[in-house]
C-alpha cells in the first residue's frame, strides 16, 4: 500500500518504478511493477512509501517492448494500480510545469511535497486533477450504452464528461447525459470513484435513472447509442475500468431481483 508521506530528501534508494513516454518497465522477474535499488538514478521523483519502504519513479528513454500502462492496469491489484496512477500523473505534471504559468520563469521541484515553486514570483503549482463524472443510465433492467469516435471498433461504454467550473457533480451528470444522448434523468446515485491517469482524471461514478427511452445523440462526442439488456451486450470496456464496474454491478443487481 502507498503511504503518501515524502521520504527525506537524503533518501538514496528503495523501490523504483521505471517509466517511458509509452510504457512501464517490468522488474527483473519480468512480472513485477517495481524493483529494489540500493541507489536510485539521479532525478527520481519520490512518491512516498510502499509497504514502509521508500518508493520513487524515474522516466527513461524506454524500450518498445515495455508494456503500456493500460496493460499493467489489467493485471495489477488495486493498491498497485493506485501507485502506478500516482507515478504516471506526477511525472506528466513535472514534465509539463517546468515554467511558471504566471511569469514564465523556470520552476523548481520541492522535495517535501508534490509542488513546483517559482522563485521569481512565488507561485506554487501542484499536480493537476480533472474531476469527471461517468454514468450508467438505466431504464428498468436495460442500460444505455454509447460509442465515442475514439473507441475501438464495436465497443460501447457508459457516458462521461468533465465537470464545469462552478458546477455541482449531480448537475454535471444531468447535463452530460442530456448533451450527449438527449435523455432526461431522474434519480442520480453515487457509486464509487477511480483515479484515471490518462492523463489526470478523477472519475466519479454514478447510476442515473432515465425518465424516457428516447435517444438523440449529439453526433460529435457520441456517434451511436442504444439500450441494451443485461443478457445481450456489445463489446464492453476492460474489467479494471469504473465503466465496466458500473455495468457489472447493475447486471448483478437485476439478476437477484
Amino acid at each position: 500500500m502507498l503511504r503518501r508521506e515524502m521520504p527525506p530528501a537524503d533518501t538514496r534508494g528503495g523501490w523504483l518504478l521505471r517509466l517511458s513516454e509509452k510504457g512501464v518497465a517490468p522488474a527483473a522477474d519480468g512480472k513485477s511493477l517495481m524493483e529494489r535499488r540500493e541507489t536510485w538514478p539521479e532525478g527520481v521523483l519520490r512518491l512516498g512509501y510502499w509497504n514502509d519502504e521508500p518508493v520513487a519513479v524515474t522516466v527513461e528513454a524506454g524500450d518498445d517492448s515495455w508494456p503500456a500502462p493500460r496493460d499493467w492496469l489489467a493485471q495489477l491489484s488495486p493498491a498497485e494500480s493506485e501507485l502506478l496512477a500516482t507515478a504516471l500523473q506526477v511525472t506528466h505534471w513535472e514534465r509539463d510545469h517546468r515554467f511558471c504559468g504566471r511569469c514564465g520563469h523556470p520552476t523548481r521541484r520541492l522535495l517535501h511535497e508534490f509542488a513546483m515553486q517559482c522563485d521569481n514570483c512565488g507561485l506554487r503549482g501542484y499536480p493537476r486533477i480533472s474531476p469527471c463524472i461517468i454514468t450508467l443510465v438505466t431504464h428498468g433492467k436495460d442500460m444505455l450504452l454509447a460509442r465515442s469516435p475514439r473507441f475501438p471498433p464495436q465497443r460501447y461504454s457508459t457516458l462521461a464528461g468533465f465537470i464545469e467550473p462552478g458546477e455541482a457533480v449531480e448537475a454535471a451528470v444531468r447535463r452530460e447525459v442530456m448533451e450527449e444522448v438527449g435523455v432526461e434523468v431522474g434519480r442520480v446515485s453515487f457509486f464509487k470513484s477511480q483515479s484515471w491517469p490518462f492523463p489526470h482524471s478523477l472519475m466519479m461514478g454514478f447510476f442515473a435513472e432515465a425518465a424516457s427511452r428516447r435517444i438523440r445523440i449529439d453526433g460529435e462526442e457520441i456517434v451511436d447509442a442504444a439500450w441494451f439488456t443485461p443478457e445481450r451486450l456489445p463489446q464492453l470496456p476492460p474489467v479494471y475500468s469504473i465503466s465496466r464496474q458500473l455495468i457489472e454491478t447493475h447486471r448483478g443487481a437485476v439478476a437477484t431481483r
